[in-house]
């Protein structure tokens, strides 16, 4: 019974959701809280559902917008594949947006990721991908520049490390992720719109070519909503 009050608040923000057109801006926090009789900090934890859902944004300094019926990107981590890759088998449309490709030199955490020496020249790829002219994901690629260096991309390039990696042949072999959640630094959360803090799906991946050297270390950062991942596995048999 003590969760009464509060799953009373979400079905009232669930009705006023539902009431709102998508695109448009719901009252201010001070006014919402007030108007549904609670504490600013009660409602932000009550709209967190909803923003994990995909169903609200909150914009730094502009409010918190109703996103309405979104498209979703569904697929399998069992093969490895571009998010350009996948919408368009789904025969949806992304673009990309602050893309960032520049040179860096290794701190000690990469440096262990990618097994390079400190110090050691990375190329680094930096974009956020858009769907219907939203942010959705913020991806970060770090390779070794005598893998890929800056000048071997061409002017088309638009961003997708493994899309460029696979059309130049190279033999990739795995790929291996760490998949967690984690609220939004401030940096992701200007690139994405959204509130310092928000939870986001968090990939840590690791690309292999060959045996065991590792040429790509990715860091993904995905809006829970707007992605539909899963995983099909087989059935083991007890022995």
């Amino acid at each position: 019974m003590s969760n009464f009050p509060f799953q009373r608040l979400q079905a009232d923000l669930a009705g006023l959701i539902q009431r709102t057109p998508g695109g448009q801006r719901l009252p201010s926090e001070p006014e919402l809280a007030r108007k549904l009789g609670v504490s600013r900090a009660t409602l932000r934890e009550a709209m967190r559902a909803f923003e994990t859902q995909g169903l609200i944004r909150r914009r730094q300094g502009s409010g918190t917008f109703v996103v309405g019926q979104m498209p979703v990107i569904e697929a399998g981590l069992e093969v490895l594949e571009s998010l350009e890759t996948m919408a368009r088998r789904m025969g949806q449309e992304v673009s990309v947006g602050g893309l960032e490709v520049e040179e860096r030199l290794a701190d000690e955490e990469i440096s262990k990721e990618l097994g390079v020496s400190l110090s050691a020249r990375l190329t680094h790829v930096r974009r956020v991908v858009r769907e219907n002219g939203r942010p959705v994901a913020h991806l970060v690629d770090i390779l070794p520049a005598d893998y890929l260096g800056l000048r071997e991309l061409p002017a088309s390039f638009k961003g997708s490390v493994l899309d460029f990696l696979v059309n130049r042949g190279d033999p990739l072999t795995v790929s291996r992720a760490a998949i967690t959640a984690v609220g939004a630094t401030a940096e992701i959360a200007r690139a994405l719109e959204i509130q310092r803090g928000d939870v986001l799906l968090h990939f840590a991946s690791r690309l292999y070519a060959g045996e065991a050297r590792v040429v790509d270390y990715s860091i993904s950062h995905f809006i829970p909503g707007y992605f539909n991942f899963y995983v099909v596995r087989r059935v083991g048999r007890a022995r």
